[in-house]
C-alpha cells in the first residue's frame, strides 16, 4: 500500500512540474505579445487546464493572495474591488458576484454555506456578464468601474471630489450675526438682600434661512445612511426605499451622500458622491434594489458610516450620520446590559466608560471630566428607532453621545416625515462652532451654576467667567440657557448711588459663518437690575422668558425621574412625580398668563403618564417615547415621537412643537404632500419677553 502511495505522489509531482513550464511559456507568450500592443485570448484548451489545476493552484498558494474563481492576484490597488466572505476567505467582487447570482451560497474554497451574500445591482451585473469571459481570463486591466459602484473595497477613498466652483453666499445669508438674549428673573433687587441663586436667562437666535434649501447659497453637507435591512425589515422596506429617495431628491448638486445597509455584517453600497444628475440617479438605483435578510448588527453599520466620513480626501462643511434599526443588535448581545439606566452616564464615569468602547472615537471624545456631561463632538449620528422591537437605550444613547437626536417612529407612515424633519434642519446650518462667553461686570457677582443640557458649559476664575459651547445652528433655532449668579447686598459704591443701578453680566457670541467659514461677533448683551430701597409694582413683576424656561427645565427633570423608576417597575412612584410636576407647571406665572410653551409641556406630561400606566405598554412604547423628548429637551432640537409628525396634537396648543424651525416645517410638509397626507403646517411657540407681577 505505502509503495503504491509513493507511485502516486512522484506521478503528481511530475505533472505539477510538466504543468509550471507550461504556464511560463504560457506566460512569456504573453508578456511578448503584449509588449506589441496585441492581447490574444486563450484557446480553450487552455481554459480547460487552468479550470483543472484549480484546487491544485489553492493547495500551494494562499486565498488571501488569490482569487479562487478567476486566479488574478488579490492585491489592493489593481482596479478590482476585493469582497471577504464570513468564512474569512477573500475573492474578487464582480467574481462572487456573479457566482452567486445563480443561487450558489457555498465558498468555493471551505464549502461552507454563506448567510449574508455579495449583491451587485442589476445594471452592474449585466456590464459584468457581457465581459464575463476577459474578466475570469485575467485581463483586470481593461476593467472599468460602473457609473453605480455599489461594492466596497478596503479603502473608502471612492468619494466624488467637491466642486471647484467658488459659489459666492447670496446677500441674505453672508455673515448675518446671532441675536443676543440676556433677561434677568426680576428687573430689581432690594439694595439691602444679598441673593445666592438669582435666575438669569442668556440665549442666542440664529439668523433667518431666506432660500431654498436645495440652493447651492447655503452650506453642502456630507450625509451618511446607515439602515437596517435585516429580515425583521421585510414588511417595511418599501417605506425605508421611498424615504430614503426623498433625502436624496431633496439635495443639492453640492450635497454628497453614502449609503450603508447593515444585517449580519455591514457594507457600503454607495460611495460619497454629489447628488447632482448621475450621482442622484445612481443613489436612487442603489436604494431601489435593497433587499432585507439577516441579523442585526448595529455597531459594524455604525463603524463603517463613521470610517467613510474619517477617511475624505475633502471635507464639506457639514457632515452627520442618520441611523435607522427597527431591532436589538442581535450580533453584539454581551453588551446589551450596558444601554441600561442610559440617564445615569454622565453621573458614573466607570460606568460611562464601559459604555463608551461601543463607540467609534470620532463621535465619542469619550471625555469623562466631572461636572460637564456634555462633550467635544465631531460627527453627530442622528438616530430613528423603527416600530416597537427597537432597542431605545441603544438608539438614544448612540445620539446622546455623538451630539446627534433621536427620533421614535411608532409608526411605519411617520418614517419619510421623521426623515424630512431631520434633514430640513441639517440643510439649513447657517453658524458653526457657536460659543457664549459670559462676564461678571461687579465685584461679588459670582456664577454659580448653568444648566445647559447636553451643551458642554464651563465656569472660571472662581464664577468670574463662564462659557457655553452650542455648536451648530439652524436657521432660525434658538437655545435658552438658565444661569444662577449671586448677588451681594449693595455697597453703594461711588456712582451706584446716584445710578441706583448693578451691572451683572455681560454676553458675547463668536462663531463662524457655514458659507463664508468668516468668523462673526454678534453685538454684546448686559444684564443690569435696579438696586432700590424698596421695591415698586414694577420691580417685582416676573420675565415670563425666565419663568418658562424654569417650566421646561423642570418637566424635563420631572419626566427623566419618572422614566427611572419606570425603569425600576415603580409606576405609581412615576405617576405621581408627573402629576406633582404638572400641579406646580400650571400653578407657574407663564401658565397662569396662557403661555404657549407651557400648555405644550402640560400635554407632553399626560402623554407621558399615559404611556407609563402599565409596565406592558411602558415597555412597548412609552420608554421610546420618553428617550425620544429627553433628547429634544437635552438638546433643544426637535424630534419625531409617537403616532404624528406633529408632536403631541390636541386642543389648545395643537401641532405645537417648540424646537421646530421654518425649514423643518416646510420640509415636513413638502413630504406630507406627496404622501398625500395633512398639509396645515404645525404652528411654533411666539417667544416674547414680557413681566408678570410676582407671587407674594
Amino acid at each position: 500500500m505505502a509503495s503504491a502511495w509513493r507511485k502516486l505522489k512522484k506521478s503528481l509531482i511530475m505533472k505539477i512540474s510538466t504543468h509550471r513550464d507550461e504556464d511560463r511559456r504560457r506566460s512569456s507568450s504573453s508578456s511578448s505579445s503584449s509588449a506589441n500592443g496585441i492581447v490574444s485570448s486563450p484557446s480553450p484548451s487552455s481554459v480547460s487546464r487552468s479550470s483543472s489545476r484549480l484546487s491544485y493552484s489553492f493547495s500551494f498558494r494562499s486565498s488571501k493572495k488569490t482569487c479562487a474563481i478567476c486566479l488574478g492576484s488579490l492585491k489592493k490597488g489593481e482596479g478590482q474591488a476585493i469582497f471577504t466572505a464570513e468564512c474569512s476567505h477573500h475573492f474578487h467582487f464582480n467574481c462572487i458576484a456573479t457566482n452567486v447570482q445563480h443561487g450558489n451560497r457555498i465558498c468555493p474554497i471551505c464549502r461552507s454555506e454563506w448567510k449574508d451574500i455579495p449583491f451587485q445591482a442589476p445594471g452592474s451585473a449585466n456590464d459584468f456578464r457581457n465581459n464575463n469571459n476577459s474578466t475570469i481570463l485575467g485581463f483586470r486591466h481593461n476593467w472599468h468601474p460602473p457609473s453605480l459602484p455599489v461594492l466596497e473595497t478596503d479603502q473608502f477613498s471612492l468619494e466624488e471630489p467637491l466642486s471647484t466652483t467658488h459659489v459666492a453666499p447670496a446677500p441674505s445669508t453672508r455673515s448675518q450675526p446671532i441675536t443676543i438674549k440676556a433677561l434677568p428673573e426680576f428687573p430689581a433687587v432690594l439694595a439691602s438682600d444679598a441673593v445666592s441663586k438669582f435666575p438669569v436667562l442668556v440665549g442666542v437666535s440664529a439668523p433667518p434661512f431666506h432660500v431654498d434649501v436645495r440652493h447651492f447659497n447655503r452650506a453642502p453637507i456630507d450625509l451618511v445612511a446607515v439602515v437596517d435591512v435585516s429580515g425583521s425589515m421585510a414588511g417595511k422596506l418599501s417605506l425605508l426605499k421611498r424615504a430614503l429617495c426623498f433625502i436624496i431628491q431633496n439635495l443639492g448638486p453640492l450635497d454628497r451622500v453614502s449609503i450603508v445597509t447593515f444585517s449580519s455584517s455591514a457594507r457600503r453600497i454607495f460611495p460619497l458622491r454629489r447628488m447632482r444628475g448621475s450621482g442622484q440617479d445612481d443613489a436612487i438605483s442603489a436604494v431601489n434594489v435593497l433587499s432585507s435578510g439577516g441579523g442585526t448588527n448595529i455597531a459594524e453599520g455604525l463603524k463603517k458610516g463613521v470610517r467613510i466620513l474619517e477617511e475624505r480626501r475633502e471635507q464639506n462643511p457639514i457632515a452627520s450620520i442618520m441611523l435607522l434599526s427597527d431591532g436589538h443588535d442581535t450580533l453584539n448581545d454581551d453588551t446589551r446590559s450596558l444601554y441600561r439606566n442610559v440617564q445615569n452616564l454622565t453621573s458614573n464615569p466607570n460606568y460611562s466608560l464601559q459604555y463608551l468602547y461601543l463607540l467609534p472615537a470620532s463621535i465619542c471624545s469619550r471625555n469623562t471630566a466631572s461636572g460637564n456631561e456634555a462633550r467635544r463632538l465631531s460627527i453627530p449620528v442622528h438616530t430613528f428607532g423603527f416600530g416597537s422591537e427597537h432597542d431605545s437605550n441603544a438608539m438614544h444613547a448612540i445620539s446622546d453621545f455623538s451630539g446627534g437626536t433621536y427620533s421614535f417612529i411608532e409608526t411605519v407612515d411617520n418614517l419619510q416625515d421623521a426623515f424630512a424633519r431631520c434633514i430640513g434642519g441639517l440643510l439649513s446650518v447657517v453658524a458653526q462652532d457657536v460659543r457664549l462667553t459670559i462676564q461678571s461686570l461687579s465685584r461679588g457677582v459670582q456664577i454659580g451654576s448653568i444648566h445647559s443640557g447636553r451643551y458642554k458649559n464651563e465656569i472660571f476664575n472662581l464664577g468670574q467667567k463662564a462659557t457655553i459651547d452650542v455648536g451648530s445652528l439652524y436657521a432660525d433655532e434658538e437655545k435658552e440657557f438658565l444661569l444662577y449668579v449671586s448677588i451681594p447686598a449693595s455697597s453703594r459704591g461711588e456712582g451706584e448711588a446716584k445710578l441706583d443701578h448693578m451691572s451683572l453680566l455681560e454676553v458675547l457670541c463668536l462663531n463662524k459663518d457655514s458659507t463664508s467659514s468668516e468668523v462673526v461677533e454678534s453685538r454684546r448683551e448686559r444684564v443690569v437690575i435696579r438696586r432700590p430701597k424698596v421695591l415698586s409694582p414694577t420691580d417685582k413683576m416676573v420675565c415670563l422668558e425666565v419663568d418658562r424656561q424654569k417650566n421646561r427645565l423642570a418637566v424635563a427633570d420631572a419626566i427623566a425621574t419618572a422614566q427611572r423608576m419606570a425603569e425600576l417597575g415603580i409606576l405609581d412612584h412615576a405617576q405621581a412625580v408627573l402629576s406633582e410636576q404638572k400641579t406646580t407647571l400650571l400653578s407657574s406665572v407663564s401658565a397662569q398668563a396662557g403661555d404657549d410653551l407651557c400648555k405644550w409641556l402640560e400635554k407632553e406630561l399626560t402623554e407621558t403618564a399615559q404611556r407609563m400606566a402599565t409596565l406592558q405598554l411602558y415597555e412597548q412604547s412609552g420608554r421610546a417615547y420618553v428617550l425620544s423628548g429627553l433628547s429634544s429637551h437635552s438638546w433643544q432640537r426637535a424630534t419625531t415621537r409617537g403616532h404624528s409628525t406633529t408632536i403631541l396634537p390636541g386642543e389648545g396648543a395643537s401641532g405645537i412643537n417648540s424646537y421646530e424651525t421654518p425649514s423643518m416645517i416646510s420640509m415636513v410638509s413638502k413630504s406630507q404632500c406627496l404622501n398625500g397626507g395633512p398639509s396645515q403646517q404645525p404652528q411654533m411657540v411666539t417667544k416674547s419677553c414680557s413681566l408678570t407681577p410676582r407671587h407674594k
